[in-house]
Parts: structure tokens; sequence; C-alpha cells
């Protein structure tokens, strides 16, 4: 038996669910094996979370072997030769040996399974996972070269990259992610590949395409793979905004490539889906609000055309409603601090919480690392009015119920002042209140009423006394 790697120790102790689980398959007369990623992260001593595990037993007897000695059995892929399961908060994915393929027109593989474990890992994306351990002796088998390829952080394709890139055409976002989770470095001829058959992508569905984006945009550093998306072009065929933002330089308007700093921002911001998003849509208007001026380059209301493009994009690529408006937002929001160049008066700083909401907190985030200057000066300069907004939100905070600003009179006592139904005159009435309370702070409610009298007597409302 060869040396136990110090990752897969603990889950090749003679009473570990892996054991047991290769053990079940083997007494059946079945081969099992280690494959893919987990063998690549224990090369790499990254933590392994999941365990994905290939045999040539099919799916309807994996599981029949696995299925009463599992706590928990899922059967959502086994149409495609995955049988899930759970053994004392252990997930497994235990998958025959498969030899797909795609069809030009298909976004989906037509399954065909294999019974040996070359051809099984002949199929696989990329060398660096198309190795295997056979259990339980621990017997690498790497037929492409992938322990080298690891050891050299180098990304190939186990057969041509034609054959690989058109079995799945997601693997060439995958290149991407890799190069930005692991900081692996693409052959040339996997870089050609992806310019070429960038169009192939276009048989993936909108939801594998954003999952794929998103795992890239959570490793801690996004720059590479993002700019490998723009070169090769490939981000045209689902988020072609991106090399729009690639903008020529003007030697007489000089300004910052676009392109290059939003990667920047987003490689600022903490590995949250949310920020990361907003980051990389934060300047999507640019390209078409850029002006000039007896000053220079201008992108005037680029946040307002910006937040109108990333809701498109963002429901394109199927991300639930909820992202798409919380990004939006951000987005819309993100040149706030901007516009309050003379000081933050309490109006102001109300203003500005009542508009984020919930995501106030995402937004003056947002708002630092949009700040990429080398001009030492510019960036201590928006540091400072950053901090000094922070602190004048602390300030309000305590004094006030700040978080939850509403009219100091409901919709019930409005109503029933201006002997109304409901309808217009009563939002009016409730946004003119609203505004009264962003603009002086908590109001007792009899002055309330007063205030609301003085509104409804300008429009021959009449009122009753509370």
């Amino acid at each position: 038996m060869n040396p136990v790697p110090h990752r897969l120790a603990p889950l090749l102790g003679p009473e570990s669910p892996l054991q047991e689980l290769a053990g079940l398959l083997l007494e059946a007369g079945y081969e099992c094996y280690l494959v893919g990623g987990p063998v690549r992260d224990v090369l790499l001593d990254r933590d392994i979370s999941d365990i994905d595990l290939t045999t040539n037993a099919r799916p309807d007897e994996i599981e029949k072997i696995i299925g009463p000695w599992a706590d928990q059995v899922w059967l959502q892929g086994a149409r495609f030769g995955t049988v899930g399961a759970s053994k004392r908060g252990i997930n497994f994915e235990v998958t025959t040996f498969r030899a797909d393929v795609y069809h030009a027109d298909s976004r989906k593989p037509e399954v065909e399974f294999g019974d040996d474990i070359k051809t099984d890992l002949g199929r696989r994306d990329f060398t660096v996972n198309a190795m295997a351990l056979r259990l339980p002796d621990l017997e690498l088998v790497d037929p492409f070269g992938g322990l080298a390829d690891v050891m050299a952080r180098r990304l190939r394709t186990p057969l041509s990259v034609d054959i690989s890139f058109n079995d799945d055409p997601l693997r060439m976002l995958r290149v991407a992610r890799f190069v930005a989770q692991i900081g692996f470095e693409p052959d040339d001829e996997v870089v050609e590949a992806m310019y070429r058959l960038r169009e192939r992508l276009s048989i993936i569905s909108a939801e594998r395409i954003r999952d794929e984006l998103c795992k890239m945009l959570l490793a801690a550093d996004p720059s590479a793979g993002l700019l490998l998306l723009a070169t090769t072009k490939l981000a045209d065929e689902f988020f072609p905004e991106l090399n729009q933002m690639s903008l020529e330089q003007d030697p007489i308007h000089s300004h910052k490539d676009v392109l290059t700093h939003t990667i920047a921002v987003v490689k600022n911001t903490r590995p949250e889906l949310l920020v990361r998003l907003a980051a990389l849509f934060h300047d999507i208007g640019k390209p078409k609000t850029r002006g000039y001026s007896n000053r220079g380059v201008t992108f005037h209301h680029h946040e307002v055309v910006g937040a109108r493009m990333t809701k498109e994009r963002m429901t394109a690529m199927r991300f639930s409603n909820e992202l798409v408006e919380s990004v939006t937002k951000l987005v819309y929001l993100h040149l706030r601090l901007h516009t309050y160049r003379m000081g933050w008066t309490d109006s102001a700083v109300r203003r500005y919480v009542r508009d984020a909401g919930d995501l106030l907190d995402d937004l003056n985030h947002l708002t630092r690392c949009d700040c990429t200057t080398r001009n030492k000066r510019k960036a201590d300069e928006l540091a400072k009015r950053m901090d000094e907004l922070e602190s004048r939100i602390a300030e309000l905070r305590a004094r006030e119920e700040l978080d939850a600003i509403r009219p100091p009179l409901d919709g019930g006592q409005v109503m029933r002042f201006l002997d109304a139904k409901p309808g217009p005159i009563i939002g009016q009435a409730l946004n003119f209140l609203l505004e009264l309370r962003l603009e002086s702070g908590p109001i007792e409610e009899s002055l309330a009423y007063a205030r609301l009298a003085e509104w409804a007597a300008e429009r021959n409302i009449s009122v009753h006394n509370p």
C-alpha cells in the first residue's frame, strides 16, 4: 500500500465511511476509485469537501449496495450515472464509469456507461482531474500525466482540446474558474481553443453558465479568470458587456480603462456573491454614457443606465429575482457618496440610510472598494469621506431610530384625519410625512397632524381632528 496522504488519513481509518463504502462495492465484485477533484486537492494540500467515487457498477446496482448502509440516498443524478449518499456527516457521489459525449445541438450529454477506468478518466475535463486512487490500496491511476500537471500548475485536457470542449463546452468557462481558484496556467492550445470554439458555449444552459461564473467570482482573487474570459472573448457569449468596458485609451481625454478598473474592484471586495456581482456590474453603464467635456471624459448618469443594464443581464443569466434586485440597487447607489461634497447633514444621512436599507453595509463596502486610484491623496480623501459618513450614521443612529424610518403617522391615522378611503391622496400624504421625517428627524404626533393639516389646506382637503 502507498503512503496515505495526510489529508486522506482521517477518511481512511478502519471504520471510516469511505472505507466502508469502498468495501461494500468490492465485496459485491466491483471496482472502486477515489477520483477527480478530491485527488487533485489532496495533491495540492487543499481541504476536501464532498467525496467523488467511480465504479464499474451501474446506478441501480450502486443504489442496491449502498441504500441499506447510507443515512440518506439521493437519486437526482441517477440517469446520468450518479448516486449520492450521506453517512455520518460525509457526502459521497458514486458514479458509474462513463464515456458520454455532447452532440452538436444538445445541451445535455448522451450518457454512455463504460467498463474501464482509463476511458472514464479520458472523458474528464482536465488532466489534473483525470486521476484516480484505487481503493483500498491507494494505487494512483494517472494515464494522462495529471500528477505532473498538478505539480506544474498546468491546465491541459486528457484528450484533444477539440474533443474535450465539444463534449462539454462549459469546460471552457471552467478553465477560467481553475485559473482564478487554484492559479493554474492553461496551455496555449487550451487558450486558443477557448477563443476558437467560444460560440459552442451557446448550447449550454444559462443556469450552468451562471453557476460556473459564480464559483469563479468567489475565488480569493478572480482577476486572472475574468481577464481570461475577456481576452479569449468567451465572455462575449454570455456577458458581452464585459469586453465593452475595455474602452479605447484616448491620449487627449485620458482615463482609466473601465475593464481594468472593474476587475480591480472585484478583487478588492470580500468573497461574497452579492458584492462581487455588484463590483462586476457597477460600471457596466459607462460605455453607453461616455462623453467629453473641457475637464475630460464624463460618464453622466452611468449608474442609472448601469442599473437597467444589470437587471437585464442578470435576468437573462437566470439569477434569482432577489439577487437581481439587490445587485441592481447597489449599482444604482454606488455613486451616492460622491454627491455629498460639502459634508453630511442629518437629512442627507437619513436619506442615504433609507435608500440603502438592508444593503447599507454592502453599499459602504462597495464604495470603499471602488477606489482603485494610485494617487494617495485622492485615495486618502475618499477614505476620509467614507469614514465621516459612517461616523455620522453612527451618531444619528444613537439619537434616533435610523434603520426603520417611516412616516410619523400610519395610513389608518391619515385616512381618519382626512376622512378619505385608500387612494392616491393617502399615498401623497404619507409621502409628505415621510419627507418631513427625513428632513427634520423624529416628529411628535401632534406636530405631524398640524403639518398634515397645513398640507391638506393647500389642496382644499377638509380634515377631522384626531
